[in-house]
């Protein structure tokens, strides 16, 4: 397929977006918030903290009744069998980093590896990045094979397939690499890891948006799309709400085809419905 993003700058796709109505209504936050991967990847995490995340997450129903839950808890891979024993509301899916995360440097056997000791344990979702060296070096079969290998090894299992869209910069290189992760198995297509200088922007979203759009009309099969990385604010949230509304239709604003990566967003959010300063997750 031609990429239409050939030439064309950020500058270009940042008109496109500045000319969305954003809304920042308690409806929408509320939906936004069902969208969330509540997430916690830091090097200080432990089981205490996890189960205490677990624990909350646990009754969060009964302290804020009227508000659908977060649509999954993401922790690294140790923790998977924890959550999988804590967490008691069973809509609430377990998702975890696998694949030598979050460089992907290592060898395919021992993120295969990986990946079935994260399902095995009882996630329900993985979250790879891709060989972000290799896609920069022009190595598309190795990247694609990498992706398609551990589909077919994790199954039903959701593939969340990262690309770094920092450290890609353009909007050529954004649209053929979410390309080739949907055209090798992905199950959604995300746009960072949080760890590199560069996370989440609108332009790379706009860009995948548009690059989902284009293979399911191919394929017809509806890929999901995730924003994570330094979307902390509930005006940012709304907006992605907005941009993928735009670019691809109300039929993905729901969990299994929209997520936003968040750790501090979650408490942002709830204080913005409840009108209120909320510190809870």
């Amino acid at each position: 397929m031609e990429n239409r993003f050939s030439g064309i700058t950020n500058s270009v796709i940042r008109k496109k977006i500045d000319e969305i109505t954003v809304s920042t209504g308690s409806t929408i936050l509320r939906r936004t918030f069902s969208f969330l991967d509540l997430t916690s990847l830091n090097s200080t995490d432990n089981n205490n903290n996890i189960g205490d995340l677990c624990e909350k997450i646990n009754n969060f129903p009964y302290l804020f009744p009227d508000l659908k839950g977060v649509a999954a808890i993401c922790v690294y891979p140790r923790f998977v069998p924890l959550v999988r024993d804590t967490l008691k509301i069973q809509e609430i899916n377990i998702a975890s980093v696998g694949a030598s995360f979050p460089s992907s440097q290592t060898f395919l056997t021992t993120k295969i590896e990986e990946c079935k000791m994260i399902i095995d344990n009882g996630a329900d979702e993985i979250d790879i990045v891709i060989s972000v060296g290799e896609f920069l070096a022009g190595n598309r079969a190795l990247v694609s094979d990498e992706i398609s290998t551990i589909k077919k090894t994790i199954g039903c299992t959701h593939l969340k397939v990262i690309l770094e869209t920092g450290i890609l910069t353009d909007p050529d290189k954004i649209y053929s690499a979410s390309m080739l992760a949907m055209e090798a198995g992905a199950d959604f297509i995300k746009t960072s890891t949080g760890k590199a200088p560069v996370s989440a922007t609108p332009e790379a979203a706009w860009i995948m948006c548009e690059a989902i759009k284009d293979f399911s009309g191919t394929s017809g099969r509806k890929v999901g799309f995730k924003p994570a990385g330094g979307v902390s604010i509930s005006k940012d949230a709304a907006l992605y709400f907005a941009i993928v509304n735009t670019v691809l239709g109300s039929d993905w604003l729901h969990p299994d085809h929209f997520r936003i990566g968040a750790s501090r967003l979650a408490n942002n959010l709830l204080s913005d419905i409840e009108g209120r300063e909320i510190i809870y997750f």
